[in-house]
């Protein structure tokens, strides 16, 4: 199944190191981040998973929630936990999925013939409250996940879903934004009372909108 922007992402039920999950239910009015690992112990995931329990509360500030996938078994998992937290001072604090069967993998179009057979690609999924995919992010094995980004992208997301703006390369929390062009000046006028600087016609730079 090949996942598209804007598709309801697949549910399913999965074993993990908290539990039995249900995936849509879990998440509930959540934001969710999905990201796969080929398996446990190789050296760049244990570094990804570290960061982003360290990262937990900001993901919990944002209303997000986190799991990841591990093709190989649950009984493996308390080891790699072991290492995770020997290797980078975190204690796992979000649901790992064992994926042994690829039953997950394959609802997610995990298995990449060009990169393994068997094996899942490092993929990231955003998932946003009604369950649609928001973005997809797909990183070869020697490249480590940028975390940092994702909370970015999450802060963009979150931002544009809820206002007619988009957002800027290298945009950070705070910054200013753009008007999308589907918003006439007219009704600009009224969302955006303060003004806004026009750079082009079709470029409208405003401040941040307020929550």
């Amino acid at each position: 199944m090949v996942l598209r922007l804007g598709d309801i992402v697949p549910d399913f039920t999965a074993d993990s190191t908290e539990g039995q999950v249900s995936f849509h239910s879990w998440l509930g009015d959540s934001w969710g981040i999905l990201f796969s690992h080929p398996k446990n112990f190789p050296p760049v995931c244990t570094t990804e998973l570290g960061q982003v329990a360290h990262l937990k509360a900001e993901f919990d500030r944002r209303n997000v929630k986190v799991l990841g996938l591990s093709v190989d078994s649950l009984a493996n998992h308390p080891a790699w936990v072991d290492d995770i937290k020997t290797a980078t001072g975190a204690q796992l604090n979000f649901p790992l999925i064992a994926d042994t069967d690829r039953k997950v993998s394959d609802l997610y179009d995990l298995i990449h013939p060009n990169a393994s057979d068997t094996a899942t690609v490092r993929a990231v999924f955003i998932i946003g409250p009604d369950k649609k995919l928001k973005l997809t992010l797909t990183y070869p094995a020697s490249t480590g996940r940028n975390f940092q980004e994702i909370l970015r992208v999450v802060d963009s997301l979150q931002l544009t879903a809820s206002h007619a703006v988009a957002t800027p390369a290298d945009w950070k929390q705070g910054e200013d934004v753009i008007i999308v062009p589907s918003v006439s000046d007219d009704v600009a006028r009224e969302k955006f009372p303060e003004g806004w600087k026009t750079v082009k016609p079709y470029l409208r730079i405003v401040a941040q909108p307020r929550p």
